[in-house]
């Protein structure tokens, strides 16, 4: 036979198994299957081979030479396949050289990408992380070719398709962040009029002029004045710290701020609902061990960021708008 496609490779576990027992009644109870079924069985490798390949002698059956020939390449070749198709070894990350490609919006790279960084060091001291920011639209395609492993993000933000897995991590809301000592002789809260009054600025990656809070104001009929814009975090808790601008930005986000500046903490005057933040990848890699390692990573140091969020007791009550 010169085709591989006209051979039935299932008989090389037959014939493996008739080597071994140089028995057909042995060898098919090896196989869960009846005498007359393997009988048929060699009967298509002597066919397929051309070749008798157990013999009847007087001290029982014997393998011909082209058998004998066959034995350790067949054995060889049904390790190779078990290995394919048997579960994939396990992720080993303390001698791992592998990198993951991680896209982050700048808050889960200020607020999760540095206790991540520490614990894989820990962990993992020879796989390295690339973080980058996240695109607009949704970098699907980069994740479908492995270009990126996860994305970190606001999953209103990042709109993922409904064909990527999503997992929440835990969720935020907006507060507003303004200097110490401003508004003087300010109570606990900021009323709406007072808000919209105020001089704002907007944390806008893509320079947009519009962001969560303006998306609320101008389903109420309401417009805030936008003072400021940077596209990013690093420069802003220093600017409200000097300035009479108001900050609206996630909770988590404005207790770290509150450590670098003289700053307070305002609830947001009308009910905006949290905002669950996520880890999206690929089906494609699922299953993958290392990947599923950098998953449980990832989760494990948000975890230890899910404490629950400041209520506002004194916070206006306003009805919670859909998103």
């Amino acid at each position: 036979m010169s085709e591989l496609r006209n051979f039935d490779l299932n008989l090389l576990v037959a014939f493996d198994f008739l080597m071994q027992e140089q028995n057909v009644s042995r060898a098919a109870e090896r196989m869960f299957i009846s005498q007359s079924a393997m009988s048929h069985i060699l009967q298509r490798l002597r066919q397929q081979l051309d070749d008798p390949l157990l013999v009847k002698t007087a001290s029982g059956m014997k393998p011909t030479d082209r058998a004998l020939a066959m034995i350790d390449p067949v054995r060889a070749v049904l390790r190779d396949v078990k290995r394919l198709i048997s579960a994939r070894e396990e992720f080993d990350p303390a001698n791992s050289l592998r990198r993951f490609v991680i896209a982050a919006t700048d808050y889960m790279d200020l607020l999760a990408i540095p206790a991540l960084v520490e614990r894989i060091a820990q962990h993992a001291p020879g796989v390295d992380i690339h973080v980058k920011r996240t695109e607009t639209p949704f970098p699907e395609k980069e994740l479908e070719n492995n270009d990126l492993d996860v994305v970190l993000g606001f999953e209103t933000v990042l709109k993922p398709s409904g064909q990527m897995i999503v997992e929440k991590l835990f969720d935020d809301r907006m507060t507003c962040l303004v200097r110490k000592n401003y508004p003087k002789n300010r109570g606990s809260r900021l009323t709406l009029d007072e808000f919209i009054c105020m001089k704002h600025m907007l944390i806008s990656r893509t320079g947009t002029r519009t962001g969560l809070v303006d998306e609320w104001l101008a389903e109420k009929g309401f417009e805030r004045r936008i003072a400021l814009i940077v596209p990013h975090f690093l420069s802003a808790p220093f600017i409200v710290a000097k300035t009479d601008m108001v900050l609206s930005l996630p909770e988590r986000i404005a207790k770290q701020f509150i450590g670098l500046a003289p700053l307070r903490i305002f609830p947001i005057p009308f009910d905006l609902p949290a905002y669950d933040l996520v880890m999206v990848w690929h089906p494609l890699r699922e299953n993958d061990p290392a990947h599923r390692w950098l998953r449980e990573q990832i989760l494990a140091v948000c975890l230890t960021l899910d404490e629950p969020l400041t209520t506002f007791a004194t916070a206006q009550a306003v009805r919670r708008p859909g998103i």
